[in-house]
């Protein structure tokens, strides 16, 4: 997908018939239309049809076509809307009482992956919840950079804000640009999009070196009191979400990635309690 591109693009531009949805979520998939009749277990005829507004699908066929093409719970009911049903998936706060025990499940593993930090973020990658671990990491960065909610990425890229602390910073952000480019490439997000340009256009270094062998998976390093930390992370979503908001949630937990840091993620917990 051409990022530049799919920024430009305005409203006007953006497809307003199912067809022309459908067939833009497949063209993003890379299947045929052959492909994904089979898939979906219609023929390729009738999908041909639907692409061209000389059929109109039914509520589910949509709703089978759009599980086939992994569209995001949002994008979902912008492709019934646009076949003349109703959404199908709620979009609640998570204050809502119905997500309470969403909320519940976030704040359980949250609290039980201290003494590492750990934190849950929405689909702009922006701060929803943060175990006690997170802060004492943050020390020194700007009030400024830290409004709630705030956004990990470009925290993560600022020079007053993690960049300045990451030892590893080509490796950390290429890594963390790769994972935003494949959300940009599965969701066509917008505000995901112009994140990316926006972190594209900060002064991180290429990266020098290949990944140590050594290496089970990209750490994270930073520099904390004189010392380094170093992390490996694990991302958490989850499962078979009904809910928009639930959908779009991740948790990011970071693991000690030596002994050294897991003794100091033991101590500073030591000292908050």
């Amino acid at each position: 997908m051409n990022l530049q591109t799919s920024t430009a693009r305005d409203d006007r531009a953006r497809p307003v018939h199912i067809g022309d949805h459908l067939r833009e979520w497949r063209q993003r998939r890379h299947l045929s239309q052959l492909d994904l009749a089979g898939d979906a277990e219609i023929s390729a005829r009738h999908l041909s049809f639907v692409e061209t507004g000389r059929a109109s699908p039914s509520r589910e066929m949509v709703l089978k076509l759009a599980e086939r093409l992994d569209v995001p719970l949002r994008e979902r009911n912008v492709l019934l809307v646009a076949a003349g049903f109703a959404p199908a998936f709620p979009q609640r706060s998570l204050d809502d009482p119905a997500l309470k025990p969403v909320r519940r499940a976030i704040d359980l593993v949250l609290k039980a992956h201290e003494p590492n930090p750990a934190l849950a973020v929405d689909r702009h990658w922006n701060l929803v919840s943060a175990n006690r671990m997170v802060a004492p990491l943050l020390e020194g960065v700007p009030e400024r950079l830290l409004g709630q909610p705030f956004n990990v990425l470009r925290l993560s890229f600022h020079p007053e804000g993690l960049a300045s602390r990451t030892v590893n910073l080509a490796e950390w952000c290429g890594h963390l640009l790769e994972r935003l480019h494949r959300q940009c490439e599965t969701t066509a997000d917008p505000e995901l999009i112009k994140l990316y340009s926006d972190l594209k256009a900060y002064p991180i270094p290429a990266r020098s070196a290949p990944l140590s062998s050594d290496n089970v998976a990209i750490p994270f390093k930073m520099r904390h009191h004189g010392e380094i930390l170093s992390f490996f992370s694990t991302t958490m979503v989850f499962g078979t979400p009904v809910d928009i908001t639930t959908s779009e949630l991740a948790l990011e937990t970071f693991f000690p990635a030596d002994d050294l840091t897991a003794e100091r993620m033991r101590a500073i917990a030591a000292n908050l309690d």
